[in-house]
């Protein structure tokens, strides 16, 4: 059976909510709705609505007129196994020592590196984008220099892959992976025993360091963090003091041209870049604190 999706864009993060919610409640009902940044640097928000069968025109166009959005573009989805094309699709990713694959291709694993297998969910991070290899080849730098960590955080996990490498790389350390998402951190929890990690990484949902465990387990050696710019920026307060006098903040989720923004912020809280790694559209940071 078909799917059909219909897709606006608004610049204001609070009535693209708005239109989120009412768009719930739209006849016939849509079997999902979400609200997303568009990761454009642009500040403007796409909502979303995903249908079983053709949504009602009428009531799409009388939405966005009343919330100051765009016209809805209504599409037809043919009915596809996303999460099969998508493993077809995903070939491995090698980031230094670092091997990330699916299970199709676990006879091409090499020996001599740390393997990672992430398959595709309905979760980020599975390595194949520009930010999670950023991330991996700045933790690759670090171990090049001889860096270790006893304590971890991977904030906003997705799948927990960054958070697996540490785990990897620092066996007797404390990690933990979060996600403001229920559904991540259920992936990440999943993740572990493929990995030869269950018991090692500890998997929580949590917004940004607003957790208990977070709490405890602070300051960090070492802390991911690959989001967006927004909270990013947001979270620079609370990097800052979860992060230990000599600990490192790696940094993705950053369009090249957003870099400067996040440098500034995290500059007002004593944190200056180590390396900038840039990987197509992406950049990744690595921040320390600044002893000069």
């Amino acid at each position: 059976m078909p799917t059909f999706t219909a897709f606006t864009t608004l610049a204001d993060r609070d009535r693209a909510e708005a239109l989120g919610a009412a768009l719930e409640n739209l006849t016939p009902e849509p079997q999902g709705v979400g609200v997303f940044e568009i990761e454009d640097g642009s500040g403007r928000f796409e909502v979303a609505g995903y249908f079983d069968g053709p949504p009602d025109a009428t009531g799409l166009a009388l939405l966005s007129a009343a919330h100051g959005a765009a016209e809805f573009a209504v599409s037809e989805v043919p009915d596809t196994d996303w999460v099969a094309h998508v493993r077809r699709e995903l070939a491995p990713v090698e980031a230094g020592r670092f091997f990330v694959y699916g299970a199709h291709d676990a006879a091409n694993v090499p020996a001599d590196r740390i393997a990672l297998l992430i398959e595709a969910a309905m979760a980020f991070g599975t390595g194949h984008h520009g930010t999670t290899q950023g991330c991996l080849l700045a933790l690759e730098r670090l171990l090049q220099q001889g860096w270790s960590a006893s304590t971890v955080a991977d904030i906003g996990c997705g799948t927990a892959v960054l958070a697996m490498a540490a785990a990897k790389v620092w066996p007797e350390a404390e990690v933990i992976a979060s996600d403001i998402d229920p559904l991540a951190v259920e992936v990440a929890e999943a993740n572990l025993a493929p990995n030869a990690l269950a018991g090692r990484v500890h998997c929580l949902t949590a917004e940004g360091f607003d957790h208990a465990h977070v709490k405890a387990a602070a300051p960090f050696d070492l802390i991911f963090a690959n989001i967006l710019m927004a909270p990013l920026i947001a979270l620079a307060p609370q990097m800052a003091e979860s992060m230990r006098p000599d600990g490192k903040i790696i940094l993705s989720g950053i369009l090249n041209e957003q870099a400067d923004n996040v440098v500034n912020a995290y500059a007002e809280f004593g944190l200056i870049v180590a390396n900038h790694e840039k990987i197509k559209e992406w950049s990744t940071l690595t921040l320390a604190r600044d002893i000069a």
